[in-house]
């Protein structure tokens, strides 16, 4: 079965960040300092620059409607893990912005600021999105005002600045061997099942058994010429029956068998911690997806060299946050709250 990295149901991906960076902000475990206080609405502070709950509230509605508009008002009651929905959006908006309010201080550590153009674009940014709120959207991010918005528009803006800054000079030469994205087709026999929670666990030793017997049975009937997409469709468990994938993408016992094949051999059985999988080989050089994969590499490549640079400042600053405000946060049920276009505005005015 094909490596599948779990894809937590972030807030950060429903809003298209433009930069996804290795570090953030987090406030969990943080070095605490001595304050007199928090300010009215203050959610959290990180040496002297500040989070209010409308500029948090801004991150959380957006990220909700987002998530609402695609999945449906039902998204909200998924679990995951043991994470409800509801905690795992706070928990990434908060991630996010705390990020963006950590790579402020750091584009002033390297002189990194706007221009009076830049900050003009911010400010029609934030006229325009400000104008598409109604009369709930804005009372669900607590009142926030045009000015408000301008600010997380700057800080924003500032912090992409700040990304492209530090991996200017990053442009590394990525081979076709490196590259490399092949097409197989897969039958997958799961060895694992849900539990009443949900949850993969693995099957019984004998049930495991039956599962590669059953195996067996398929690869002799190939060898026997019966025709691999027949089946696929006959005893294929996982949700595609083709796949391409590059050389760190898939389980390392799949990758080694898959990246020796010829075009048209099948693969014999290969055991994986949940499952028995054959494979054959559709193309063992893809073309399109190979320069599509340099690209991915090389921005990999940068995020890791940002990620080391940004780690180490981040590790040193003080961090607090208002516990009692952020238990109070809550996700708005209204059905009059639906923005999500907080990010597009941004791209808009930023990058087009």
């Amino acid at each position: 079965m094909m490596k599948r990295k779990l894809c937590k149901i972030i807030a950060i991906a429903a809003l298209g960040l433009s930069f996804c960076l290795s570090g953030c902000a987090n406030l969990n475990n943080t070095k605490l300092v001595l304050t007199t206080g928090f300010q009215d609405n203050e959610l959290f502070r990180i040496e002297d620059i500040s989070c209010t709950l409308p500029e948090f509230m801004v991150y959380l509605v957006n990220s909700q409607d987002a998530y609402v508009a695609g999945f449906g008002r039902e998204i909200l009651d998924v679990n995951v893990g043991d994470t409800s929905m509801e905690d795992g959006i706070k928990e990434n908006c908060l991630a996010t912005i705390a990020q963006v309010k950590a790579m402020n201080l750091l584009a002033v550590q390297n002189g990194i600021e706007l221009t009076e153009s830049e900050r003009a674009q911010a400010q029609a940014a934030a006229e325009e999105y400000y104008s598409s709120l109604n009369e709930d959207e804005i009372k669900a991010m607590k009142n926030i005002t045009q000015s408000q918005i301008a600010t997380l528009y700057e800080e924003y803006a500032t912090a992409n600045k700040l990304y492209e800054y530090i991996i200017r000079d990053i442009n590394p030469e990525i081979s076709d061997d490196e590259a490399r994205t092949i097409t197989v087709e897969q039958i997958v026999l799961n060895t694992w099942k849900l539990d009443s929670m949900g949850e993969k666990v693995s099957v019984s030793e004998s049930e495991k058994n039956s599962i590669y017997a059953t195996a067996k049975q398929i690869k002799q009937q190939l060898m026997d010429g019966v025709d691999f997409d027949v089946l696929i469709e006959q005893y294929n468990e996982a949700d595609e029956g083709t796949v391409s994938f590059g050389k760190g993408e898939v389980d390392e016992k799949i990758e080694e068998v898959a990246f020796n094949l010829d075009t048209g051999e099948v693969s014999n059985i290969i055991e994986t911690e949940e499952a028995y999988v054959i494979l054959k080989c559709i193309s063992t050089f893809n073309r399109e997806e190979t320069e599509a994969n340099k690209i991915r590499i090389v921005e990999e490549r940068k995020r890791e060299v940002f990620g080391e640079q940004y780690d180490v400042f981040v590790a040193g600053l003080s961090r607090i946050i208002n516990t009692e405000l952020w238990k109070s946060i809550k996700l708005d049920d209204s059905e009059n709250v639906h923005t999500t276009s907080f990010f597009e505005v941004y791209r808009k005015y930023f990058e087009e």
